[in-house]
């Protein structure tokens, strides 16, 4: 997987992730992964059905994959945080 096609969901709104994949498709990228943890899973769906459905013809979604990463915290502690991926193909 090439780094420069992840796109890791924050806070931005929804447009600005979608507008990224939409470049990344435009600059000849043939999949984009996209990021995210926590309470931003349901963000990063949001933008990927967006993206295919509205913006991106042909794309679909290749893969999903959900995991559990370790977050440290301030108290130097480590907590267990939901994470997924999903992989948008332009056809």
């Amino acid at each position: 997987m090439a780094e420069g096609n992840t796109i890791f969901i924050g806070r931005k709104n929804v447009m600005s992730y979608v507008l990224a994949i939409v470049t990344q498709f435009n600059n000849s990228a043939k999949e984009v992964h996209i990021r995210a943890r926590g309470n931003l899973i349901s963000r990063a769906v949001d933008v990927a059905e967006i993206a295919r459905s509205k913006f991106v013809q042909g794309a679909k979604v290749r893969g999903i994959s959900i995991s559990t990463d370790d977050v440290p915290c301030e108290d130097g502690s480590v907590s267990k945080v939901s994470a997924i991926e999903i992989i948008l193909e332009k056809l």
